[in-house]
């Protein structure tokens, strides 16, 4: 009769040699690129001090009584309502850009999709439409707006919302086609061997597959959508962006404060109105009111 002797696991290697190693390459890194920028490090220490001032004179504007006249306006008639007034108009326009953008990137990208997924197109149409998606991701809504929106629509909101919504295309095409390759195949070879054509196909099996996760992805493009319209009005394309610049560059902080006070607010109720539509979507009606 054999004895089986135990035998123990052999201890693994020690890895906090090659997380010092990349901790330390890391540092060396930090330090070159700090010592090669011109940053005036002297000035550091005085940092949270005039972060405080400056958050002060804008919480200032905030909690000003909107019936007060604010000082130094060349227009004396004007309050600290009026610009509460103007902020929401601007930032309505924003959200308007975002929407209009988003439409316009779910309408195109959502055939395309289809053109470039591998179960549902062949690859001489795949590898173009892919290339066309990964093309117009690459570019910053701001250089469309700049390079070709402005010269088309001149410096008005529509520069800014196509601008939005090309560069929406190819976010949500990417999505949306990765949704396709991932439903699940046994329907659809289910209405194959039924004898469907390639549109039964894919409106049977493949659209109330994918659907749900596309429409939330649609939703979460808008929040990001709505970040995007603020930063295009810099360039004259709509929205809140122009004057929030315009006021922070004459260091108007009170107004800005309240432009700012507006950004977050609405930024904050679209993304839970937003939140809540794609729970409801991907979870039913059931599991939101449970989660609410």
């Amino acid at each position: 009769m054999t004895s089986v002797t135990a035998t123990t696991r052999p201890k693994p290697p020690p890895k906090w040699p090659y997380t010092a190693v990349g901790l330390a390459l890391i540092g060396i890194v930090l330090v070159a690129g700090w010592s090669l920028d011109d940053a005036k490090w002297e000035r550091l220490p005085q940092l949270p001090g005039e972060i405080l001032q400056y958050a002060g004179q804008m919480l200032d504007g905030v909690l000003t009584w909107p019936g007060a006249h604010p000082e130094g306006q060349a227009d004396p008639e004007l309050t600290y309502g009026d610009w509460w007034l103007q902020a929401l108009k601007l930032m309505g326009e924003s959200v308007a850009l975002a929407w209009v953008g988003t439409c316009v990137g779910a309408l195109f990208s959502f055939p395309l999709a289809f053109l470039a997924a591998a179960n549902t197109a062949p690859w001489f149409l795949r590898v173009p439409v892919q290339t066309f998606f990964n093309a117009i991701r690459a570019v910053p809504e701001i250089l469309l707006a700049v390079i070709v929106m402005l010269p088309l629509f001149g410096l008005n909101p529509m520069a800014g919302a196509m601008a939005i919504g090309i560069h929406s295309i190819g976010s949500l095409g990417k999505l949306t086609l990765e949704n396709i390759e991932a439903v699940d195949p046994r329907p659809v070879e289910a209405v194959t061997a039924a004898g469907a054509t390639w549109w039964q196909r894919i409106r049977t099996a493949v659209i109330p597959q994918m659907m749900p996760e596309t429409v939330a992805f649609w939703l979460y493009r808008f929040e990001v959508n709505i970040r995007a319209s603020a930063i295009l009005g810099v360039v004259s394309a709509g929205g809140i962006g122009a004057l929030l610049n315009r006021v922070l560059r004459g260091r108007e902080w009170e107004w800005g404060g309240i432009m700012l006070a507006v950004i977050i607010i609405v930024t904050i109720l679209v993304d839970q109105l937003s939140a809540t539509l794609r729970h409801r979507i991907l979870h039913g009606a059931e599991a939101t009111a449970v989660a609410a």
